[in-house]
């Protein structure tokens, strides 16, 4: 069996990394990575060598992200990939297709999927924000696109009935994003290791991705967040942003800040066992990044949401959003902070799975017969 996976950032990566591993490891399995997008940037860590560090086969690697900063850039960098990719994809001829998410690569293997008569998994489909970014409809045109659905949630389930995906298209297995937390024993002395220094505060990691309606603000609401973390003894670490359009004013927002205080540390991207590391060992998280959403309730860590970003999805109650005002964003904090808030993570449940989606994924991968789904024949008006 021939697998072909497209990845183009490091978060939709390591969504799926756990699965990655199990379907290398199978000697009945030939599979392989499309890698494009901002894994081959140097701006963002050239993240592909993080990947070829992992040990995958890749088929193809894609300089396919402009480095414009806008939202024709990304339209057109999603262009470059696409005419980069088909006539490989359509040589190597895969049996399946995977990808991820909802950003505008994963359009793209929907695409080459459709097109090439290749079946296809989404993973994360079904999921939604209240934000009205065009994230939303594009996860919800891929799912329409897409053979089959490896859902996170009976909530992202429903949501796929509901757009009337049949049911025996759809799998909830949980989110694969969580099994690598399952037994990651984190490494001792992460926090002066990533810092480069002794530090004997606890560590809040920050991360922040641009957003059309905080556009202008950026460096007001990153200030905010170190100087609330910092008032509430914390040292701060400072993640990169995503390739949205606005990226460059939050990386000189943060390199800015790195300078500016002591206690804060930026460490742009790390290898994955170094940010587990971090992740496991950090007090909190804020920012708008879907790891507070997702993952952060299975350390558990608490996490205060900054802004419109993330807001109506799905989370456990480790999340408190907030608006990015100054005040709002130093109140969420206190609130994360308390003993009273943290005490209650110890018995929270996370909605998004057990730790064990990618055994899931893999057993399901080995028994379907995708090629007998290829044709969506349901018809929306009368088909269940």
């Amino acid at each position: 069996m021939k697998i072909l996976a497209l990845t183009s950032i490091r978060s939709e990566y390591d969504l799926l990394s756990p699965l990655f591993f199990k379907l290398h490891q199978d000697d009945d399995i030939n599979f392989k990575l499309l890698v494009g997008g901002v894994h081959n940037s140097p701006s963002f860590g050239h993240t592909c060598d993080e990947i070829k560090k992992d040990g995958f086969d890749i088929l193809l690697e894609i300089e396919s992200l402009l480095d414009s900063d806008s939202p024709a850039g990304r339209l057109k960098s999603a262009s470059i990939l696409l005419l980069s990719a088909i006539d490989i994809v359509k040589s190597f001829n895969p049996d399946l297709l995977v990808y991820a998410g909802d950003r505008e690569d994963v359009m793209i293997g929907a695409l080459l999927g459709g097109y090439l008569s290749i079946p296809t998994i989404h993973f994360y489909g079904g999921d939604h924000a209240a934000d009205g970014h065009i994230d939303n409809p594009l996860r919800h045109a891929v799912s329409k696109l897409s053979t089959c659905h490896f859902v996170s949630s009976t909530e992202h389930k429903q949501r796929l009935l509901n757009l009337r995906e049949p049911r025996h298209r759809i799998f909830n297995i949980g989110s694969v994003a969580l099994d690598k937390f399952k037994s990651f024993n984190p490494l001792k002395e992460i926090k002066a290791i990533v810092a480069g220094k002794t530090i004997d505060k606890p560590a809040a990691i920050v991360i922040y991705h641009p957003i059309k309606e905080e556009l202008g603000d950026y460096v007001s609401i990153i200030e905010s967040m170190i100087n609330a973390l910092i008032e509430q003894g914390y040292h701060c670490y400072l993640g990169s942003p995503n390739s949205d359009p606005g990226n460059a004013d939050i990386r000189a927002a943060i390199q800015m800040a790195a300078q500016k205080y002591n206690d804060v540390t930026l460490y742009g991207n790390l290898p994955r066992n170094h940010f587990l590391s971090l992740f496991k060992t950090c007090t909190i998280i804020v920012g708008n990044s879907s790891a507070g959403i997702l993952e952060a309730a299975s350390i558990p860590v608490a996490c205060v949401n900054v802004g419109a970003r993330q807001r109506g999805r799905s989370c456990a109650e480790n999340v408190i959003f907030v608006d990015a005002t100054p005040a709002a964003i130093k109140q969420g904090i206190q609130q994360a902070s308390s003993t009273e808030f943290n005490d209650k993570l110890a018995s929270m449940v996370n909605p998004y799975g057990d730790g064990h989606a990618a055994e899931r994924a893999y057993e399901l991968i080995k028994s379907i017969d995708f090629r007998s789904m290829l044709e969506k024949k349901e018809d929306p008006l009368h088909d269940e």
